[in-house]
């Protein structure tokens, strides 16, 4: 072989190298800034933390982590709930009720109800130390819904039917296939109230009201946020002034920066939101394993698990 050819092929080599390398501390960079962006207490002098919950409530897992650190966070010395919600699952109202309660154990906890925080919104909201909420907020709709569709007739309209064989009659009802037996409603009916005076004995019980005053309310009623302070169901008007007003009697500083913890899909960094194993693949030629990877945010569907307590605009 050539000399000159054998000179080009090294210096080919130093150049993949190179580009290698780099971009490996590009990666490397890139998974640092991630795990900064996504764990903001890695580094940040005492602040307040703040999360948002917005949207349907569901199980989320990621939300719960967040939680978890801030409760573990000494440098949060107060956390901040803004809810904008129509409400949800009751298995996801309860279990985040349930985790800002034990952030409540270690710091003030304050629920900041904003649009809208009706339903499964209003049940976390009450998981705060105290509720913040604007004048024309709307919240309260305390109350439990079950919903299924119903297609018997157009299922005869089009000529389909459907046949089946159970175990025994309650076996998977409702049916969107027929009509509810009465012995159905009755099941489904004791499972919604069931839930429902779990939900009206948690507002008694935080807000401090005896019970028959919480029934009074809890028929699906909806509340601005000044009737819902003249029904002591929220405890001030206002916003941000508001909220630091109350953590200063709780002795939180009032010059503490806030923190938004962001979900991990929100993060915003490069290489983020693919996957980082893939690229060490495709573009480092490596066959490392170092994150799983990230669920794509486009097509995203809404499943909802369990009893549905949510507050929803009559469309008629």
């Amino acid at each position: 072989m050539e000399q000159s050819a054998i000179a080009d092929r090294r210096q080919l080599r130093r150049k993949l190298t190179f580009w290698r390398v780099a971009a490996v501390l590009i990666a490397l960079a890139a998974i640092w800034a991630a795990v900064a962006w996504r764990a903001p207490d890695i580094g940040s002098g005492d602040h307040i933390a703040r999360v948002s919950i917005s949207g349907i409530i569901q199980d989320d897992k990621d939300l719960l982590e967040r939680l978890d650190r801030i409760a573990k966070n000494d440098r949060a010395k107060a956390l901040v709930v803004t809810i904008s919600s129509p409400g949800g699952t009751t298995y996801g109202g309860e279990v985040i009720f349930k985790a800002l309660r034990k952030v409540a154990e270690k710091k003030p906890v304050v629920s900041d109800v904003r649009t809208l925080a009706a339903s499964a919104g209003y049940m976390i909201a009450t998981a705060g130390d105290t509720i913040v909420a604007g004048e024309g907020s709307i919240t309260g709709s305390i109350g439990v819904l079950f919903q299924y569709p119903q297609m018997k007739e157009l299922m005869d309209k089009i000529g389909v039917s459907l046949e089946e064989i159970k175990s025994a009659p309650l076996k998977a009802e409702p049916s969107p296939f027929h009509p509810a037996s009465e012995d159905a409603k009755t099941m489904i009916r004791a499972m919604v109230m069931d839930s429902y005076d779990w939900f009206v004995d948690l507002v008694a019980e935080r807000r401090k009201l005896p019970r028959t005053d919480v029934l009074r309310l809890a028929d699906g009623s909806i509340f601005t946020g000044r009737q819902a302070l003249a029904a002591r169901l929220v405890d001030t008007l206002g916003g941000p002034e508001a909220i630091r007003a109350y953590l200063d009697t709780r002795k939180v500083a009032k010059d503490l920066p806030f923190v938004d913890y962001e979900p991990t899909s929100r993060s915003g960094i490069p290489f983020v939101g693919g996957s980082i194993r893939e690229l060490a693949r495709s573009v480092l030629g490596l066959s490392l394993d170092l994150q799983p990877t990230i669920e794509k945010l486009a097509g995203e569907k809404l499943f909802l698990d369990g009893l549905v307590s949510v507050w929803q605009v009559d469309r008629d």
